[in-house]
């Protein structure tokens, strides 16, 4: 039941701010969502590699979608307001005015994203050090951290370094404009900053739904919020050391657990650069307009079309995909990585599309599969995976999540569980809930869970097989030409 300050009617606004666009969503006490409002964001590549933003765009499209949900509401009623966004990294002045994080000197494009790779030789000089902060972010710095970025424009902007009055994470960032305070959040200085001292739908209320995690401790769970990229968050009570994967951080995500985050640097951005650079996507697209449907939706049933007399998994088994076209964030730590295809034909078709695109989703969810396993291996008790994020609304994709892994795996009953989550931490500022685990238990509802089919292991084990193959016939290759 509510507590006594929850009576009234209460709201929370829940931001989200991702790699293509900001989000925003009102939210009552009990974790629906009453409105929901979107607006697109620029980026800018100016070479490969490299990807901006503006920190003047972005803010504006918070306001934006903002306002819009929050339209004819009592202000009074709004309780709280929480932030999530990219781990971005935002450069303004001493009078906070964005700063250049180009050589061309563009001021309002002040923003590296996450997903840029510039600092490559400069990530690779920190990890020659060897330094013990290092065994806190998997062994190896990722170079979608911020310290790489920060000496990345050390050493090739020296005019902006001089000038740097503040560097923030993008969330940190948005909570200075929201409030004035400079305050940063802990679990962004652990997490992308390494600071070290000696959100969401994974703290649900799971009973009634026969999961393994039921009556078993958080740490059974694994969160993973899949769009652009994915993360793959697990907690645990001691601090784990995995290799390849970020963490242990202490309270970074839930208060008083240790939290590791694996994760893919390109997700939702692979399946969508498979799909649209196939020569049949102008086909695609025409027909999934013609019955008025997403591409998406359209490929899911014409693969329910060929697929015969096979479950629908199965049509990939000459057709292989490894999914690094953009590095390998964890378990292997590898960004030089690349992407690799292995069994294409002389066809063109729809067929062909309908293959490949499940066979990168396939990819996908295997190396969901290599990073549960090396958590799994370094100490962690995983049994249930929580899904949240653009990719979950796709059900092919949950379904080989599921398959793949041999795991449960649980939707929120708000598809935009984000937002939700976003909505949370508003909440938990409001004051109107003790704790974050006390919201996420009365916030978080769970509405769908999805069970694997065990009659399809011996499948996928095969499928796992050659995806591990893949990458080390990939370093034996390049071992072969790096002896020229």
């Amino acid at each position: 039941m509510p507590s006594e300050k929850q009576t009234a009617v209460t709201y929370y606004v829940g931001v989200d701010v991702g790699s293509a666009s900001v989000r925003a969503a009102l939210v009552d006490g009990f974790g629906t969502v009453l409105a929901h409002a979107e607006q697109p964001i620029q980026v800018w590549e100016p070479q490969p590699d490299h990807y901006e933003q503006s920190s003047a765009d972005i803010w504006a499209a918070c306001c934006s979608v903002t306002k819009e949900v929050v339209r004819g509401v009592d202000a009074s009623q709004i309780r709280g307001l929480g932030f999530d966004a990219t781990c971005s990294l935002v450069v303004v002045d001493k009078q906070f005015q964005p700063l250049a994080v180009n050589s061309e000197g563009q001021n309002h494009r002040n923003v590296i994203m996450w997903m840029d790779h510039r600092a490559a030789s400069q990530v690779k000089h920190i990890n020659a050090t060897q330094h013990r902060v290092l065994n806190y972010v998997g062994g190896a710095m990722s170079v979608e951290m911020q310290p790489p970025k920060l000496l990345w424009i050390k050493e090739n902007l020296p005019e902006s370094w001089e000038k740097v009055g503040y560097f923030f994470d993008l969330p940190d960032f948005l909570s200075w404009k929201a409030t004035g305070v400079t305050a940063r959040s802990l679990c962004t200085v652990v997490c992308k900053w390494t600071y070290t001292s000696d959100r969401g739908v994974i703290g649900a209320d799971v009973k009634g739904h026969n999961l393994p995690c039921e009556n078993q401790p958080i740490t059974s769970r694994v969160a993973m919020i899949c769009g652009t990229s994915s993360c793959h968050m697990g907690v645990s009570e001691t601090p784990i050391f995995v290799p390849g994967v970020w963490g242990p951080y202490f309270s970074a995500m839930v208060p008083g657990l240790w939290l590791n985050e694996g994760g893919q640097s390109a997700t939702g951005k692979l399946i969508d650069h498979v799909v649209r650079g196939h020569v049949a996507f102008p086909e695609l697209e025409a027909k999934a307009a013609a019955s008025a449907h997403s591409i998406y939706t359209y490929l899911n049933s014409h693969l329910d079309l060929i697929k015969k007399s096979l479950p629908v998994g199965f049509l990939t088994v000459d057709l292989h995909v490894w999914p690094d076209f953009h590095g390998n964030r964890s378990p292997l730590t590898d960004l030089t990585l690349k992407g690799m295809v292995v069994g294409l034909t002389l066809s063109r078709g729809l067929d062909e599309l309908a293959l490949i695109y499940l066979a990168t989703i396939q990819a996908i969810a295997l190396g969901t599969r290599h990073i549960l396993e090396a958590m799994q291996a370094a100490g962690h008790e995983i049994t249930t995976l929580f899904l949240c994020g653009g990719l979950s609304k796709n059900p092919l994709f949950v379904q080989m999540h599921a398959d793949i892994t041999g795991k449960p795996v649980v939707l929120s009953k708000e598809v935009e569980s984000v937002l939700v989550g976003a909505a949370i931490l508003g909440a938990c500022a409001s004051g109107d809930f003790a704790s974050i685990q006390e919201a996420m238990a009365k916030m978080g509802k769970i509405g769908r869970v999805v069970q694997p089919n065990h009659e399809h292991k011996r499948f996928y084990d095969k499928k796992y097989e050659v995806f591990l193959k893949l990458v080390e016939h990939q370093r034996e290759y390049r071992s072969i030409m790096n002896s020229l």
